[in-house]
């Protein structure tokens, strides 16, 4: 007889949240409730990494995508002030095209998700593997020269985009 946990039951009703209001998003008529499902999308798999013992993740991904980036979706959504009127519509060729990419992602999702069980995790029975202590060793460790250089390319992107945005005096 097997035994159900706790960390099963929540993973469930979790998947249950992320997928059911991922297909809200998807078919919602207003553009505003889709914003707002995927927030709730957001915090169904915040909750994931929660139970991956990734807390530092969680916090992480609630913060930046369900704070920042949401908000910054709902500005322009208001901004644009979408009406079904006002819209234009593709052309059929077009709509075709966009299927067949999402068709080619699709595809290409599922063959590099098949052959990720055969992956190695040299660290897969770690408990403290999601923590932010290893997550800074690691980060300052094997990988600080990447991480300094993408400082300095985030650097140089800021300064270009001001000198970019800035008014010439002439």
């Amino acid at each position: 007889m097997t035994h159900i946990t706790i960390t099963q039951i929540m993973f469930c009703v979790l998947s249950l949240i992320a997928i059911t209001s991922a297909a809200l998003l998807i078919f919602s008529k207003s553009p505003i409730h889709s914003v707002l499902y995927l927030i709730v999308t957001f915090f169904a798999i915040a909750g994931h990494y929660i139970l991956l013992n990734a807390q530092f993740l969680a916090v992480v991904h609630v913060i930046v995508y369900a704070g920042a980036i949401m908000v910054l979706f709902l500005f322009v959504i208001m901004m644009l002030n979408l009406n079904k009127e006002t819209e234009t519509h593709k052309p059929m060729w077009i709509q075709l095209m966009a299927v067949l990419a999402g068709g080619a992602m699709l595809v290409t999702l599922v063959g590099v998700l098949k052959g990720a069980e055969q992956m190695n995790l040299k660290q897969a029975n770690d408990v403290n593997i999601g923590l932010v202590n290893n997550l800074g060793l690691v980060l300052f460790n094997d990988f600080l020269v990447p991480f300094e250089l993408s400082s300095i390319l985030f650097l140089a992107a800021m300064v270009g985009s001001v000198m970019l945005g800035k008014k010439t005096i002439s």
